[in-house]
């Protein structure tokens, strides 16, 4: 949990800086498990980009190599979101609204269309409005828990 320092300064992570760098996490080691042959059956189909990768990790979620990659990026800047609560409450929201919009261009675009690139199946479209939806409560659930301890103070709003 978190110590006080001499004169109340508070050090470790707030629940926001928690969330993103668990958020980040998963997404690092799905992005890792994504080059991982057996873990990702149909490993020997995995191409750099495009709705012809044969690749899915544990068998149920298409990938590719840029899917990885972007996995990966997503991780990498949890963790580094996670340095700070600010950064951290918009790593949750932001990327819990890109995943909403990936989960609508997911719906929108069919499977075997060259704009389904990165590419997408039906399991990836429903995990990524699981993560859209989760992101975002995350987000929304930490900075409830800080507002109600005292420890993020409430909007000014002023009144003319």
């Amino acid at each position: 949990m978190e110590e006080q320092q001499a004169g109340g300064t508070r050090t470790g992570r707030r629940p926001p800086q928690v969330a993103a760098l668990a958020v980040g996490a998963v997404f690092l080691v799905a992005g890792v498990l994504g080059f991982i042959p057996g873990i990702t059956t149909g490993y020997d189909e995995l191409e750099f980009a495009g709705h012809h990768s044969g690749a899915r990790l544990f068998g149920v979620f298409a990938v590719s190599i840029l899917h990885n990659l972007v996995h990966l990026l997503f991780g990498v800047a949890g963790v580094l979101a996670a340095r700070k609560r600010a950064a951290s409450r918009v790593f949750l929201m932001v990327g819990g609204g890109i995943y909403l919009l990936l989960w609508i261009v997911g719906l929108a675009i069919p499977q075997s269309s060259p704009g389904n690139f990165l590419p997408f199946n039906v399991a990836d479209n429903w995990l990524h409005l699981g993560l859209g939806v989760g992101m975002i409560a995350l987000g929304l659930l930490t900075t409830a828990l800080e507002r109600k301890a005292g420890d993020y103070p409430e909007p000014d709003i002023q009144h003319q």
